[in-house]
């Protein structure tokens, strides 16, 4: 049995198929009741539009490319059901793409531009000068989603990371913690570089300084790894910040389970992201709240700007964090006044 085609559709309902492809196109100059006599009929002969052929010839896909990291960590598919959610509303699709650890957006973005994508989201890494020149000339709109980019003229959303790691400090010192070190994840991501810079700005601002710098590969076996190494330091930390839940929740357990420790008795330990699993009664994290909701907004504001094309100036949002105080760490309360 052969495919049923546009042409199929035409037949049966009675009309051209150029008025079959603008009807299933949402064309206003086609009746409501040609549309609907269209939509039946289609419906009827089993037929089903290809929409990427459909792409090809309008130059319009309604579809957003994803570029997104591990999923394996829990941020991803939290940002992901955003995401789809949101697109979905405006009628758009997504054709998601992952870069596994170690990977890089260079390595994924020449295969996604080819399936005509209205706009690409990224939020596994920075993109490179070669990638976004390639974008550029594909006049195809790139966002950064919780990244920061320091060259490139590409627009990006991400949560206010100094400002927030530097207001999480504050608060860490407040309560007495005199000694800590960090848990980061990738070393060139704009997110620890910025919440490590936070930290030391207010470690510097009292005279404190770094016992203990460690990388925990932003997972949980990492996180779990690098704790032990900074705990079996002479010199142990009393406070330990780590730049995502996923690895702070992998400290909780090599602490306490591993070592014996009370937490947050003997030791503090906090997060950032606020990844479900963080609220969880084993673990009680606390940990700086991304608005995610608010990032993926903003991105796809900026996004389907329609000046985007003519301004041509890369804009950076950051979005204020939120402090969620739970049973991982000694906090100082809130002054009145904040």
């Amino acid at each position: 049995m052969s495919k049923i085609t546009s042409r199929d559709v035409a037949r049966a309902a009675g009309v051209s198929q150029s008025t079959v492809s603008r009807a299933l196109a949402g064309d206003e100059r086609i009746s409501s009741e040609t549309r609907e006599r269209i939509l039946s009929t289609a419906q009827s002969i089993g037929y089903t539009p290809n929409e990427l052929a459909r792409s090809l010839l309008s130059n319009k896909s309604n579809i957003v490319g994803l570029v997104m990291g591990d999923l394996l960590n829990p941020f991803y598919p939290t940002v992901l059901n955003g995401f789809v959610a949101a697109l979905q509303k405006r009628g758009k699709r997504v054709l998601l793409f992952t870069v596994p650890p170690g990977g890089e957006v260079d390595d994924v973005l020449p295969f996604l531009l080819q399936y005509q994508v209205e706009g690409v989201i990224i939020t596994s890494s920075a993109l490179s000068s070669k990638m976004a020149n390639a974008c550029e000339r594909n006049k195809t709109p790139v966002v950064l989603f919780n990244r920061a980019t320091y060259k490139e003229a590409v627009c990006s959303v991400c949560c206010a990371n100094v400002q927030a790691s530097f207001d999480l400090t504050e608060r860490l010192i407040e309560a007495e913690h005199d000694r800590f070190a960090i848990i980061g994840g990738r070393a060139d991501t704009s997110t620890h570089i910025e919440r490590k810079q936070g930290l030391e700005e207010a470690l510097a601002r009292h005279g404190l300084a770094l016992v203990g710098d460690e990388m925990g590969d932003n997972t949980y076996e990492g996180g779990f790894a690098a704790a032990l190494r900074l705990l079996r330091f002479r010199r142990r930390p009393n406070a330990i910040v780590c730049v995502s839940d996923v690895m702070a929740m992998g400290a909780l357990d090599a602490a306490r389970f591993e070592l014996g420790l009370r937490v947050p008795q003997d030791l503090s330990i906090v997060g950032f992201d606020d990844i479900p699993s963080a609220s969880w009664p084993s673990y009680q994290l606390t940990t700086v709240r991304q608005p995610i909701d608010a990032m993926i907004e903003r991105s796809l504001a900026l996004l389907f700007d329609p000046e985007r094309k003519t301004k041509r100036k890369a804009i950076t949002e950051r979005l204020p964090g939120e402090l969620i105080v739970r049973s991982s760490a000694l906090i100082a309360a809130k002054h009145p006044a904040e």
